[in-house]
């Protein structure tokens, strides 16, 4: 596996250190299978830039242990007793806001994708993905981007497309204008693409990326890329065909 590396300007990059060497990515474990959570902290214990710091059942004693752990990522299935992990996700993300919320789950309806992004997950991962990339996207989304699973991304673009319909013109409101490049941007993380395939896409470094996302958030004043393709798609801001 590559190692993940902090965020440095161009003059750091020689002294850059695997950010392992610093600190690992503290992830909590919400599974109410507990052989599929024992699973994953064994395969995870493998990786020296993660760390499993806790673990729960449902999503009640998953807010319990997001407030008292402050973990920087947790992994939560979507339907468990007690409470689901989308209203845990909402709460989690009110109590923590720094945390970082994937989903791992076996469903795969629309709707439930949907409102996990609006709960404020940054991540939707269907459990048929590979032990390898658990800990892919868990760097991934703790390096700030967005981590959906393909099949997934190709129905949330779908649901964008019925929302844009349904919406009327006349309710529309004042949208931040973003550059033609920031717009390029958001159309290619819409589609699921990282930093790294976009910089590829449009000829351009992944820090300056970063930069256009961050830019991004900060005109939309929202905290996640999802949010941003939500906010950008529902104000008719982008439209992908």
């Amino acid at each position: 596996m590559g190692e993940r590396w902090d965020h440095r300007s161009d003059d750091d990059l020689d002294t850059a250190r695997p950010r392992y060497a610093v600190e690992p990515i503290r992830v909590l474990v919400v599974d109410d299978h507990a052989l599929f959570r024992r699973g994953l902290e064994i395969v995870l214990a493998q990786e020296e830039d993660i760390q499993v710091v806790g673990e729960a059942g449902d999503g009640a004693e998953a807010v319990e242990k997001a407030v008292d752990l402050l973990p920087d990522i947790i992994l939560m299935d979507v339907r468990m007793p007690r409470r689901s992990g989308i209203e845990a996700c909402t709460s989690i993300k009110e109590a923590a806001p720094s945390t970082k919320i994937i989903m791992l789950t076996i469903s795969d309806e629309e709707a439930d994708l949907y409102e996990a992004i609006k709960a404020g997950a940054t991540g939707y991962l269907l459990k048929e993905i590979s032990t390898d990339e658990v800990a892919t996207a868990i760097r991934a989304v703790a390096d700030g981007q967005s981590q959906i699973s393909p099949s997934m991304a190709a129905k949330l673009l779908t649901e964008f497309k019925s929302m844009i319909q349904q919406r009327s013109d006349d309710r529309m409101l004042p949208a931040p204008r973003l550059t033609d490049r920031e717009l390029e941007v958001l159309k290619l993380v819409a589609t699921g693409l990282n930093n790294r395939d976009i910089a590829k896409q449009l000829f351009i470094s992944e820090n300056t990326v970063k930069n256009h996302v961050r830019n991004i958030l900060e005109k939309l004043q929202l905290h996640s890329r999802m949010e941003a393709v939500v906010y950008a798609m529902r104000e008719k801001i982008l439209e992908i065909g």
